[in-house]
């Protein structure tokens, strides 16, 4: 039973919700096709905040999108919830972005593959049951016509997300759902978070890192 603050920044989406007992009371977000999190995230908290009339010291935690996904997204997110959990000595609690991803929506059969956009034909994926449980580890993953074929064969497979509209011309199945209007959100770390708080499953906030999966890559600047 707790105030939750929740943040999810993995993608372009740039999103901040406030949770009461695993329910989203309030959310502000924006996904305007660029990366604006550095000059939105803390006028979002901020609004959302006062709008409920609410200080970060009546919240019982800080929750964090830990990703994967992109480098500067989530170090964002993750430094600006350190700094928050820090100053007002509130637990922190690290999101797994895949899973807030797959619970964007329900299926009855089959399993869900959310994927973020890796740049080129790469993606950030997993798999997950109908119930959200994960029966596939999280890989970076080059996407190929032979990816997924063997699940694909099994059951429908329902591929949401950024990174799942680059796979569309790729992954030809009959099997094969594509939903690429959806992106990670504040508002279904909830119930996850909630969770988590219920558990003590808290991250040491002043060693937290977010979860990257690949080191980054600074490409250097053509020579003119």
């Amino acid at each position: 039973m707790a105030f939750i603050l929740n943040i999810e920044t993995s993608t372009k989406n740039c999103s901040v919700g406030l949770s009461k007992d695993g329910i989203c009371i309030a959310l502000k977000e924006e996904n305007n096709g660029d990366y604006s999190h550095a000059e939105k995230l803390h006028v979002f908290i901020e609004e959302l905040l006062k709008e409920q009339n609410l200080k970060i010291a009546n919240l019982d935690a800080i929750a964090v999108g830990k990703g994967p996904g992109s480098y500067t997204g989530l170090r964002i997110g993750v430094s600006t919830a350190k700094g928050l959990a820090y100053a007002a000595n509130l637990p922190l609690i690290a999101v797994d972005t895949l899973k807030c991803l797959a619970k964007t929506i329900t299926i009855e059969h089959g399993v869900v593959v959310p994927m973020i956009d890796a740049r080129r034909l790469e993606v950030y994926s997993a798999i997950y049951n109908t119930n959200y449980q994960k029966t596939r580890a999280v890989e970076a993953q080059i996407i190929d016509e032979n990816s997924f074929q063997e699940i694909l064969n099994d059951q429908p497979v329902y591929f949401l997300g950024d990174g799942a509209e680059k796979c569309k011309e790729i992954i030809i199945h009959d099997n094969a759902n594509f939903i690429a209007s959806k992106f990670p959100s504040a508002k279904e770390m909830s119930q996850l978070s909630e969770n988590q708080f219920n558990n003590n499953l808290f991250e040491d906030t002043a060693y937290f890192e977010p979860f990257y999966l690949k080191d980054f890559i600074v490409t250097p600047q053509k020579k003119k």
